[in-house]
């Protein structure tokens, strides 16, 4: 790509632009101490080089690797992550915006990684690509030894204003922005809707796979993994400890929230209640008045539950079995993946419409020929995303040289770039009964 210089609100920076898409990396977007709230950064008066991708926070070595092959392990890894990429049309003049919130169990990805890359959905829906990284884990999910709160989410929600303020050097349209994240990114997504703080930065959410079915009941799991971080700490003092220090503490809370069961999968995420998300008692109220202001397209995978069972010691004796023990684990794949992810999407879904919004549902049906995980968690992100080159590490697309449906890819990237530009009504399908993408 050629480079060139462009002023985007913040200050001159140089950018990636090949008269196809213009491509900025690592904009930092806002700053902040560790375990404390983040400030939007300072305006620049030197060259950014945007030109190179940007770090993302410190993290161990993603629990789905054996789903995606590793996401974001070639990055440089910083506390100083807040950092976003921007790819647009060369000539784009007022183009819907899509702000990506990657997933991860709020444990690892980042969305400098080039298997987000968006360059696809860009060009094919003429839209500009906002994607995010974000504080993770400790550092951004456990408030512990008097914290600020939600870090990670309030992170998020700079990036939304940065979006909102500068946007429009790139040939966005800040009023038009659609949000969409996939796992903990979905979660997020209805986390930055629950947000008062948030009030006119979107008006269109996608959430792909958000394990919405695990969101209530963490009070004892989170107090439990704070007194696991506080022993594992010992005498080092939160703000001085080094990083490998706080993720040997992380590893310590992860493993005391598998003693809450299924919560146990999922120990980070925003915490109800403390700033800037309302009382859980509260959400559906809150809800319900965001449904008249935000459209929704909510979904999940047809096994989205079969890659966290393969990688449960329970589900692992069940594959020991033989073909009963995989039938066996395929049926409780199936009832976790209703139970988690399915039903409380479609639940969602008919809330929405029952206080007067638009909502949409889809599930993704399709995998490659031999997928060892059948359209698992993830599946749907190759479709969207990357080149089949940056995919080619991973073991959820089986064992087929070229894996990719093409042609499914350009109608799922072209179902999300169409509700970017018109809602649910592009859609031609209603909140009732899921459309299917195979």
């Amino acid at each position: 790509m050629a480079a060139r210089l462009l002023d985007a609100g913040g200050g001159p920076m140089l950018v990636d632009d090949d008269g196809i898409v213009v491509k900025a990396h690592a904009i930092a977007y806002a700053t902040a101490q560790r375990f404390a709230a983040p400030v939007p950064a300072p305006r620049h008066s030197d060259v950014l080089d945007a030109t190179r991708r940007g770090v993302a926070c410190p993290q161990l070595p993603s629990r789905l690797d054996f789903v995606n092959g590793p996401i974001a392990d070639s990055l440089a890894k910083s506390e100083n992550c807040q950092v976003l990429s921007v790819t647009a049309p060369h000539d784009a003049q007022g183009l819907p915006v899509m702000v990506w919130f990657h997933g991860g169990a709020y444990m690892s990805g980042s969305g400098e990684a080039p298997k987000y890359d968006p360059d696809a959905l860009v060009t094919e829906g003429r839209v500009v690509v906002v994607t995010v990284s974000y504080r993770l884990g400790i550092f951004g999910y456990l408030n512990f030894a008097g914290g600020e709160a939600n870090l990670g989410l309030r992170d998020q929600i700079l990036a939304l204003r940065w979006t909102r303020q500068h946007i429009a050097a790139f040939g966005g349209d800040p009023s038009r922005v659609t949000i969409f994240g996939q796992s903990a990114g979905g979660d997020s997504v209805l986390s930055l809707i629950l947000s008062s703080h948030t009030a006119g930065l979107f008006n269109r959410a996608i959430l792909q796979s958000a394990p919405l079915g695990l969101r209530t009941g963490r009070q004892a799991m989170t107090a439990a993994m704070r007194d696991a971080v506080t022993a594992a700490l010992a005498d080092a003092a939160p703000g001085e400890a080094t990083v490998e220090q706080l993720l040997d503490a992380q590893t310590a809370a992860v493993t005391t929230a598998q003693r809450f069961g299924l919560l146990g999968g999922f120990p980070f995420a925003p915490i109800a209640g403390l700033d800037p998300l309302p009382p859980a008692a509260d959400e559906s109220r809150v809800l319900a008045d965001a449904a008249g202001r935000v459209e929704i397209l909510v979904g999940y995978t047809r096994n989205d539950a079969d890659a966290f069972v393969a990688m449960d010691p329970r589900g692992q004796r069940l594959a020991r079995l033989g073909l009963p023990g995989r039938a066996a684990a395929r049926l409780l794949g199936g009832v976790l993946t209703r139970r988690i992810f399915g039903g409380p999407a479609l639940e969602l879904a008919k809330f929405w419409t029952s206080n007067g919004g638009a909502a949409a549902t889809f599930r993704v049906d399709w995998s490659p020929p031999g997928a060892p995980l059948r359209a698992c968690h993830c599946i749907e992100l190759p479709l969207l995303f990357g080149t089949p080159q940056c995919w080619a590490d991973a073991p959820m697309l089986g064992p087929e040289p070229d894996p990719i449906d093409t042609e499914l890819a350009r109608k799922v990237r072209g179902y999300w770039a169409a509700f970017a530009h018109h809602g649910v009504a592009a859609l031609g399908e209603g909140a009732a009964r899921p459309f299917s993408l195979r």
